[in-house]
């Protein structure tokens, strides 16, 4: 099932993280979603449902792999929670890009895919009868889409709880909830947003069970889980990461001993994570396995030395900038990423990556990888991007073309180098690549591009076979 909403803000993701975490208490097993880009999200699905999150988004993945990619993370739950992204029928601010309707990429286009049952949230926070009006107007104006009932937020008492389930009684659509206002278990947010889970580990933890209680309390259980049992069947078989590196990987990307021909060890990637590196996308770690490779994290924050025998690197998206002096101070670890880097191993960095791998982060020591310093800024930057790689890099040929998203207050000087890693029709360049690397701040879903996986992957084989276990310090 959908949990959408007239407009963001409305409180979609306490109702879903929180209906998550309660059906979850009850010992069912729930798979959570998210449908667009956001990272912070799914990360408090993780914490109510004790599975990996899971996002859906028809422009970076594409439009025919949304399904397959539900089935794959749904599989082996009782019941599916989706949560939406802005308001139900709000898509992609630039559609012409992406070959379809002013709503492409909505909740709305995403629900209709699935053939799932729809519970709207609604503010009802200053008003009354009036909400007829409005929820009457989302279930009759998009056909594909099914309102199936609703949940009324931020409720301020008795008296208006009845006059708000007069109204829409009238309409025919049931109530299947009504939450009081509680400020003392919102989420605090920041400049991007929520506070990532992962920055707040044990508040966190504490906010996710407050929030299920919560919906436990104020909402029929028993009527969503039978609103989502009216989904529609679905057609096909889920995504399979294993199938896809197979399609991809040629015999010389797979890890071979030299001598024997024989399969070998499984070359290590070491990817970013801890409060600092929280962006990153499931599949992506499941596309490296599915290659060969050992997918060992390390948190830059804490750990003194890269994962022992690392042959790649991986740095996701994330704050580095609230951890700039911490980052800064870990002076070992920064030293091995740039000489893992400067020996020719393999290294994707997205947003916060890039700027990690700076010299400078408002004014604090970094990785010193690429030539350039980065620092806060008061402008968000925030879209979708249709993006050419400028020339041949650890992801992609130079001309290949993928989806991504940008979003970030930070700013490079100079911006992107000489032979830049990715360009758009906003953008005089973004990023620097070479033949070993790809730091931008162009996130991409790599389920939708599994051929930057493969790419990484064979460059991460070559460096095993060429470094050999005598040229490595830690071997």
């Amino acid at each position: 099932m959908v949990i959408a909403a007239p407009a963001s803000g409305s409180g979609k993701t306490t109702v879903a993280t929180g209906l998550m975490a309660a059906l979850a208490a009850r010992g069912t097993r729930v798979s959570g979603h998210k449908v667009g880009p956001d990272y912070i999200d799914p990360g408090y699905h993780a914490l109510a449902t004790g599975r990996p999150p899971r996002n859906l988004d028809p422009v970076l993945c594409g439009e025919d792999r949304i399904v397959p990619l539900f089935e794959h993370g749904a599989a082996g739950a009782d019941i599916a929670v989706i949560e939406g992204v802005m308001g139900l029928f709000d898509g992609a601010s630039e559609p012409r890009h992406f070959h379809g309707p002013g709503d492409f990429a909505s909740t709305a286009h995403v629900a209709g895919q699935l053939g799932a049952p729809v519970v709207l949230v609604v503010d009802a926070a200053r008003t009354s009868r009036s909400i007829a009006a409005l929820v009457h107007g989302f279930c009759t104006f998009e056909t594909r889409v099914r309102v199936g009932g609703v949940i009324l937020n931020r409720v301020g008492s008795d008296r208006h709880e009845k006059l708000l389930r007069d109204a829409l009684e009238d309409v025919g659509v049931p109530v299947l909830g009504a939450i009081r206002r509680h400020a003392a278990i919102e989420t605090p947010s920041r400049h991007l947003g929520l506070i990532p889970a992962a920055e707040r580990a044990h508040a966190a933890r504490e906010a996710v069970d407050a929030l299920g209680s919560l919906v436990a309390d104020s909402c029929d259980l028993d009527a969503i889980v039978a609103l989502a049992r009216a989904a529609a069947p679905l057609p096909g078989s889920p995504w399979d990461p294993d199938a896809e590196m197979a399609a991809l990987l040629t015999p010389e990307g797979a890890p071979t001993d030299s001598a024997s021909g024989s399969a070998g060890p499984s070359p290590r990637i070491a990817v970013a994570g801890g409060p600092a590196f929280t962006f990153s996308y499931t599949e992506q770690t499941e596309l490296l396995r599915a290659g060969g490779a050992e997918v060992v994290a390390f948190d830059p924050l804490h750990d003194e030395k890269l994962p022992e025998n690392a042959r790649g690197l991986v740095i996701g998206g994330g704050f580095p900038e609230m951890h700039a002096a911490e980052l800064s101070g870990n002076a070992s670890l920064r030293s091995a990423v740039a000489d893992l880097a400067g020996r020719g191993a393999p290294v994707a960095a997205e947003c916060a990556g890039l700027l990690y791998l700076a010299r400078e982060l408002d004014g604090a020591p970094m990785c010193g990888v690429i030539p350039a310093e980065a620092r806060m800024t008061g402008r968000l930057t925030l879209g979708y991007r249709a993006a050419v790689a400028v020339r041949d890099s650890v992801l992609a040929a130079a001309g290949t073309r993928v989806h991504g998203h940008e979003f970030h207050r930070t700013a490079l000087t100079p911006a992107h180098g000489t032979d830049p890693a990715w360009q758009w029709k906003s953008s005089g360049g973004d990023g620097y690549a070479s033949a070993t690397l790809n730091a931008s701040y162009l996130h991409v879903h790599w389920a939708g591009a599994p051929a930057m996986a493969a790419r990484f992957l064979r460059a991460v084989h070559t460096f095993d076979e060429l470094e050999g276990p005598e040229c490595s310090p830690n071997r």
